[in-house]
């Protein structure tokens, strides 16, 4: 583990240095969004050093053809992928005539930093050159939350100590390439590339041979010198369009520019409208000007604030590491688009394709549902039943009834091309309805069900039910050749999370269809009702284990801890029979049914299987320490429970599982606000009223939270021996601290312990 960028601050993310060898995954730390587009943290300059440039665009995407060494019947026809999109970030510098190279020069100051309470990014460095002597180079950006098609950047050069002959070349550039392409492929044709003012280019996803909308993309730009006595002109070739400044300046004088940047894309739009409504909103917003679009991006980000932040007092790496991962997932979704999902990687990085896992609804689901407006969780779930048809064809072609919903999606139909996860890791299914009952729960409203979510639950349930096998030898049901979560155990039979989420997917299904008088066939119903009835758990009443599939208790049970150091993480340096026979689990797989259900458990059963099962885990998957760290809470291992946190929290920010230079992970980022929330605030509402159960760790003075329920703005602070809450908006509600029911008007104080 190392920390990335080592100076630690409550709200900002401080690089001071430039490491070459550290590149990537600090790209990735300073990556920047507004759930419309975003980008890497790359520099403005040219870099020849290790690096990723990535600039995405939400929804657009291009289906990859699937590379595979052997196909098998049902294999997904592709691999989507979301796009890197042309480069309107860069500034091309020179001095003298030669062409800066940041890995190549001298760089004899630096300072970056990304202040998350207004979404901006600011940097400056002094550059020793032989050409031009030392120069300050200066430059902002962000993508703006109040106009979502607009990008803005500031960019200055200064002299210090020489007279230097300074250009700059920005504006549009179309000769980009995706790293993870299967073969190669640029996926841009270049429709139109205009000089002008404002510069424009348009681009459009080649053609494919799988009946996938093509997506055109246009990109206006318009650059102003704000300070400085320049020469302009304008540079294009066939994929690029690039405005460049000439200046002489001697010390103390510098080169100021501002650039907009709108982008507008055919999901919005018929394509021949791009041109004309890129321009109006260009010109809408440069009129506004840099300083003025810069105030309302932020107020609007202050405002998001408001509503979401976390304060941990006496732990500035958790305070850091909370609003990191919570200013990432804002950056990345809105809730604004219904056709859009979250991305495991948001704008970060291309691993995973940029599509739809499961990640959203297990974990990111109850992070928006508890920090904005319902309307936001209600286009998470409103993604998922504009999808069901596809769902219930990807059923259809592993030869089931219902649905089954894709692993990895942008549209509905399958895109992942792994087969023991693509068509066994079944649990996914089961996500799509526990977000359905969380939406139910906390908002306490049936209508989504009554009127949508009825539809998902009974082809959910209609699938489980045509995919378990019955033993007759036995008398129950089963569920053969699965994957559960920990997918270092692939094609397993009866994992315990896969088959308990079946049956409870059956029997919320039933409920409300008896609720609702959902036209459902007494046979079929019946049959549901057996399935559930009879679905096997192979639990162990004298050590309270549930076995996380058969056969676990036939490896030989070693604890990760005598794993020499060099060998993690297992995926680098074991071979994948290796792993497949050892014990150790990637990702919480039993202990996750104790988060879903923390209700349906005793404090026994969770205790014994947190103590059999995590010593067991390796934590290669970013879905693992906060769901760890959940229960633990819950078991009353204070110690697990920060240890967990921690690693949650950070995962990114001091890359833990040596990955963030592919991207930072941010669906498994609300996971950290899980373990806050729902771990050491004990936050529950299962039972139909909002309750807590506080345990702030021994190393906080305080954690506070601000949390959106029902209509009313909640902010609750709690240390080992007080629990807090305050009303900030709303009416009057009841609430629950401990088991004590209480009213909270304005203010409540409760004693603890």
């Amino acid at each position: 583990m190392k920390r990335i960028l080592p100076e630690l601050d409550p709200f900002r993310l401080i690089q001071t240095s430039v490491d070459h060898r550290e590149n990537r995954p600090t790209e990735a730390v300073m990556s920047l969004g507004n759930g419309y587009m975003g980008a890497r943290g790359n520099y403005e300059e040219d870099y020849t050093g290790d690096t990723l440039k990535g600039i995405y665009v939400a929804g657009v995407w291009m289906p990859d053809k699937t590379r595979v060494g052997w196909w098998k019947n049902g294999y997904p026809r592709y691999y989507g992928k979301v796009i890197n999109a042309p480069d309107f970030l860069m500034f091309h510098l020179y001095v003298n005539g030669r062409r800066v190279d940041l890995a190549r020069t001298d760089i004899e100051t630096f300072r970056r930093t990304v202040d998350m309470r207004t979404g901006v990014m600011d940097r400056e460095m002094v550059l020793r050159t032989e050409e031009g002597g030392r120069l300050r180079i200066t430059s902002s950006r962000f993508f703006s939350i109040d106009i979502r098609q607009i990008a803005c950047m500031e960019y200055a050069v200064e002299a210090l100590d020489g007279t230097a002959s300074v250009a700059v070349e920005t504006g549009l550039d179309a000769n980009v390439r995706n790293a993870d392409a299967n073969y190669g492929e640029q996926f841009w044709d270049v429709n139109a590339v205009e000089a002008g003012s404002p510069l424009y280019l348009e681009s459009e996803t080649i053609e494919n041979a799988f009946g996938v909308p093509r997506f055109a993309v246009g990109f206006s730009a318009l650059t102003r010198c704000a300070e400085g006595a320049v020469r302009r002109e304008t540079v294009r070739s066939e994929r690029a369009v690039f405005d460049r400044f000439e200046a002489q300046l001697a010390p103390g004088e510098a080169l100021r520019l501002e650039k907009v940047v709108s982008v507008v894309t055919s999901r919005d739009m018929e394509r021949g409208q791009l041109r004309a409504a890129g321009a109006e909103i260009l010109r809408r917003a440069a009129s506004d000007g840099a300083e003025l679009l810069r105030a309302r991006h932020s107020e609007a980000w202050r405002a998001r604030w408001k509503k979401c932040d976390v304060e941990i007092e006496g732990d500035v790496a958790a305070q850091q590491g909370i609003r990191f991962n919570l200013f990432q997932l804002w950056s990345t979704y809105d809730g604004s688009d219904e056709r859009l999902n979250i991305g495991p990687k948001g704008f970060t990085g291309e691993k995973y394709g940029g599509a739809a896992y499961y990640d959203t609804e297990g974990y990111c689901f109850p992070m928006f549902l508890a920090t904005a407006s319902p309307e936001i969780a209600l286009s998470l779930l409103k993604f998922r039943f504009n999808i069901l048809d596809k769902a219930k064809e990807n059923a259809g072609r592993i030869g089931m009834r219902g649905a089954l919903y894709p692993m990895v999606t942008f549209d509905g139909e399958e895109c992942h091309n792994e087969w023991e996860i693509t068509f066994e890791e079944l649990h996914r299914n089961a996500a799509m309805i526990h977000a359905i009952y969380n939406y139910t729960c906390y908002t306490g409203d049936e209508s989504y069900i009554r009127d949508f979510g009825i539809h998902v639950m009974v082809e959910v349930a209609r699938f489980w039910a045509c995919r378990a096998s019955y033993n007759p030898r036995k008398d129950c049901y089963m569920l053969l050749g699965v994957t559960g979560p920990n997918e270092y155990d692939n094609n397993v039979n009866n994992n315990f999370l896969t088959n308990y989420m079946a049956k409870w997917c059956i029997e919320y299904a039933l409920e409300y269809v008896e609720k609702f008088a959902y036209p459902l066939p007494a046979e079929e119903a019946r049959h549901w009702r057996e399935v559930a009835e009879k679905m096997y758990l192979n639990y162990d009443e004298e050590t309270k284990l549930f076995m996380q599939q058969d056969g676990f208790m036939d490896k030989e049970l070693v604890p990760a801890s005598r794993i020499p150091e060099e060998e993690l993480p297992l995926c680098k340096h074991w071979s994948w029979d290796r792993i497949l026979r050892s014990c150790f689990i990637k990702q919480a797989d039993v202990v996750l049914a104790f988060y879903y259900f923390p209700h349906r458990f005793t404090l026994e059963q969770k205790q014994a299987n947190f103590r059999f099962y995590e010593p067991f885990t390796v934590h290669e998957s970013s879905l693992s320490p906060s769901m760890y760290s959940t229960v633990a809470s819950a078991c009353g291992f204070a110690d697990d429970a920060y240890r967990l946190y921690q690693r949650a929290a950070r995962l990114d920010l001091d890359n833990f599982n040596a990955d963030t230079e592919d991207g930072l992970h941010i669906t498994s980022m609300a996971g950290s606000w899980i373990a806050l929330a729902h771990g050491f605030a004990g936050m529950d509402y299962q039972r139909g009223v909002l309750a807590f159960a506080p345990r702030c760790p021994q190393h906080w003075k305080q954690l506070k939270m601000r949390l959106v329920y029902r209509g009313r703005l909640l902010e609750i602070r709690f240390n080992a021996r007080a629990f807090h809450c305050e009303l900030l908006e709303g009416e009057p509600l009841e609430i629950e601290v401990d088991g004590v029911s209480h009213k909270v008007e304005t203010i409540l104080d409760c004693p603890l312990g």
